[in-house]
């Protein structure tokens, strides 16, 4: 297009109910508020501006930059009429562009913007063509309407594909949303056949409403009204082949769907008794539908025993391996629960809890489970359910009753025996509603779920033969009694090895699939895939993983479209910067040296294990500790016995410590986020010890574990999490508590070689591997000692 000579950030001016379709002119009215809040704006530009419309339906006095769609219209006002109660503004769409960046300019934005023209693809003989076809359409379909004569010569009159379909589109019964997918089309040739099939959609519905009408003009009176509207249901019903639905049949197809449900006797009997009243219910009776929703379901529920198959254990084995690596711990015990079923006739006893931090299979382990015993898939989401009926249904009393998502479940799968995936389990929350997972209790325990209650359904439902599989990040947010009718199976953090298998075997090849790309055009090196994983994620599982391997595949698809690349495209390592950005910088990377006062602990969060910098100061003061960085009353204990521990031992060795003549401030960074638990006494304590004594600790050296008043240093739990995370950050040496460990078998060898595990006992032992002070056991029992002998004397 020609290039204008105006300036490339212009203010954004918001329209909710409207998308102004470049190439032509347009005259709106708008309110004198947006007169006084725009206007002068724009006539500083030279009355130029860029139109964006506002997703949905948000009509707010601001918007905040997501409430715009990107792309919009460079127009020009014109003209402006001052009328009555408004402004009559005539308006230039001059060509259609994309916002880059938006700047905040008070109450409202600018943008910085690119043109986006038309992609010229069609010639000139299908130009033309194309042109006659949408005028024939537009003069064919004008012909129902009174007065259109003059609409008609004027649509005649463009020459210009882009004008006429900007001319004729606000014509056309779109959503704003659809409008704006049409808009955003760039290929001339697509978007003219799409207006095309739009513009034959509309020519049969307007023919249809004509047709309709026709059929009951005569006879039309006010009188007969309501005879009208049911002549026209009729009609309607006839276009529908329906005349016969309904009619005669209601108690002769409900009588068989009852009889061939298989239902249990007590169960019949209710549906029968239900049958019998939707008989007595008069034809326009509000019952009857009520009625009719709850037969629907008692007939389409699967009922009676279920087929009971086969379970080959060789190819579920085989189904596993092939569909997640690594997890072998995870997959052996699967693989001894199909075995039990498989001796037990597949009779369902336990229910399986999967447990471990977000994208680390949990839910696609549950698919493999299905398809490995050929059974039915159902899957329901229970994150941020508060309401009790949404697990149990509501009461047939209530407008608009449904049945549980347990139900709806079952409804779904059509078995009597699927298995039923419960994800995010530990995110159910209680409200005035009721508790969500006490309604699970009955769901998930093998003693009672033989007859559970819905309160829709209202007959006993057996759910025995289900398979249960719930998922869920944390054990922390569950109830005890909920937890006691699982069976709980840890699906702990990937390894960086881990990783780089999955991503090569599986994530690699989904995601060309999902962005239209082969092995033929897009590859990526082993050491890329290595550097991604180690420099462009921090978590436990794979979904940042995934999403930046999508970057660089939708970046790749631009180059092999626009043909700018030789094939197959390559991603090396020395690409990443500009195909990735930065790599991502975290503060819990290790330092090079840590000064005095300042230790590396670990820590277990619900997605996986973290580091954490434990950092302290000493000044004059009165003894007191000072504790930030929102840690909870757990550490904020742990921190007082640190400091009474190290009082008690270091006044035996360093002669001259004055603690009531000094503060110390603990702080442990990333204040905005909550930090509790216990697990980190140790850490406290050597950060206080490094402190006073002067002694810096070195920097790849983590440690976890709680301490007691007595000095003892106990265990703790998420060691493997824990562990993984020090070897992801660069920790070379962890000291864990002696009861720990027997975890360290569960982390992976080849971590553990890469890793040194010191063990300790007592807060001297910590004393002595992290600061390198060697404190005599005997000190502080040997005063013990004599003041006990004192008081005996």
């Amino acid at each position: 297009m020609k290039e204008l000579n105006i300036s490339k950030e212009l203010i954004v001016v918001d329209i909710p109910n409207l998308v102004f379709f470049h190439g032509g002119d347009i005259t709106v009215k708008l309110s004198k508020k947006f007169d006084s809040e725009y206007y002068d704006k724009i006539k500083e530009e030279d009355f130029y501006a860029i139109a964006l419309t506002v997703k949905g339906d948000k009509n707010e006095i601001t918007y905040e930059e997501n409430d715009f769609y990107r792309v919009g219209t460079l127009i020009r006002i014109k003209d402006r009429k001052k009328k009555n109660d408004y402004y009559e503004y005539s308006m230039e769409l001059i060509e259609r562009v994309e916002v880059e960046e938006f700047i905040l300019d008070g109450t409202h934005f600018r943008a910085i913007y690119n043109f986006i023209p038309d992609i010229m693809d069609l010639d000139e003989k299908s130009n033309i063509q194309m042109l006659d076809y949408i005028k024939d359409l537009t003069t064919e379909i004008s012909k129902n309407f009174r007065g259109s004569e003059d609409f008609v010569e004027n649509i005649r009159k463009i020459n210009n594909i882009t004008s006429i379909i900007a001319t004729l589109v606000p014509y056309v019964n779109l959503t704003h949303k659809e409008k704006q997918e049409f808009f955003e089309i760039r290929s001339l040739k697509n978007r003219s056949s799409r207006f095309l099939d739009l513009l034959i959609e509309h020519r049969e519905s307007i023919e249809f409403q004509v047709e309709m009408a026709s059929k009951f003009t005569e006879g039309v009176n006010k009188n007969y009204r309501e005879k009208m509207l049911k002549m026209q249901l009729e009609a309607i019903k006839v276009e529908l082949n329906e005349t016969d639905r309904g009619k005669g049949k209601k108690k002769k197809d409900y009588s068989e769907l009852i009889k061939d449900s298989n239902m249990p006797d007590d169960v019949k009997e209710v549906a029968l008794d239900e049958l019998d009243k939707l008989e007595r219910q008069s034809p326009n009776s509000s019952e009857g539908n009520i009625i009719q929703n709850y037969l629907d379901l008692l007939t389409s529920l699967p009922w009676g025993h279920s087929d009971i198959k086969d379970v080959d254990i060789k190819s579920a084995r085989e189904l596993l391996d092939k569909g997640h690596y690594g997890l072998e711990k995870v997959k052996r015990r699967i693989i001894q629960h199909l075995t039990v079923m498989k001796l037990k006739q597949n009779k369902q006893g336990s229910i399986l809890l999967l447990v471990g931090p977000p994208g680390t299979g949990k839910t696609s382990l549950g698919k493999s489970i299905a398809e490995a015993l050929g059974r039915k898939y159902v899957r329901i989401s229970l994150g941020g359910v508060r309401d009790e009926a949404e697990i149990r249904g509501h009461r047939r009393t209530y407008i608009g009753a449904l049945p549980g998502k347990i139900i709806q479940g079952m409804k779904k799968s059509g078995e009597k025996n699927p298995v039923f995936i419960l994800d995010e389990v530990d995110k159910l929350m209680s409200s005035s509603n009721g508790d969500p997972t006490s309604a699970l209790l009955e769901v998930l325990d093998p003693e009672q779920n033989s007859t559970f209650a819905d309160h829709y359904l209202e007959v006993p439902y057996d759910l025995s033969d289900v398979l249960f599989i719930a998922t869920a990040n944390s054990l922390r947010n569950i109830p005890e009694a909920l937890v006691d009718r699982m069976e709980v199976i840890d699906i702990s953090s990937y390894t960086s090895h881990e990783k780089f298998h999955i991503a090569k075997n599986h994530i690699v090849s989904s995601v060309l699939e999902e962005n239209g790309l082969n092995k033929e055009q897009l590859q990526f090196e082993d050491e890329t895939l290595k550097v991604i994983i180690e420099k462009y994620t921090r978590e436990a599982g794979v979904r940042g993983l995934k999403r930046q391997l999508s970057t660089a595949a939708r970046v790749a698809s631009e180059k092999v479209v626009e043909g700018d690349v030789e094939l197959p495209y390559i991603v090396k390592e020395d690409m990443l910067f500009d195909v990735l950005g930065h790599e991502i910088a975290n503060y819990d990377r290790v330092n090079k040296i840590n000064p005095p006062g300042v230790v590396t602990g670990l820590a277990w969060t619900p997605v996986g294990g973290d580091i954490l910098f434990i950092e302290g100061a000493m000044m004059p003061g009165n003894g007191r500790l000072i504790l930030t960085g929102q840690l909870g009353d757990v550490m904020k204990e742990s921190a007082q016995i640190a400091q009474s521990l190290v009082r008690s031992r270091l006044v035996f060795n360093q002669k001259g410590l004055e603690f009531n003549k000094y503060d110390l401030h603990i702080h442990v960074p990333s204040g905005a986020i909550r930090k509790d638990g216990p697990s980190a006494g140790v850490s406290l304590f050597t950060t206080i010890a490094s402190l006073v004594t002067g002694h810096s600790v070195d920097s790849k050296l983590a440690m976890t574990g709680e301490i007691s008043l007595r000095g003892a240093v106990l265990p703790v739990g998420g060691v493997k999490e824990k562990v993984l995370a020090a070897h992801r950050s660069g920790i070379k040496r962890i000291i864990l508590p002696r009861d720990n460990e027997k975890d360290i078998t569960d982390i992976p060898k080849d971590v553990q070689k890469e890793l040194e595990f010191i063990l300790v006992e007592t807060v001297e032992d910590v004393i002595k591997e992290t600061i390198g002070i060697e404190l005599p056991k005997s000190a502080f029992l040997e005063m013990i000692a004599k003041n006990s002998s004192e008081v005996k004397k």
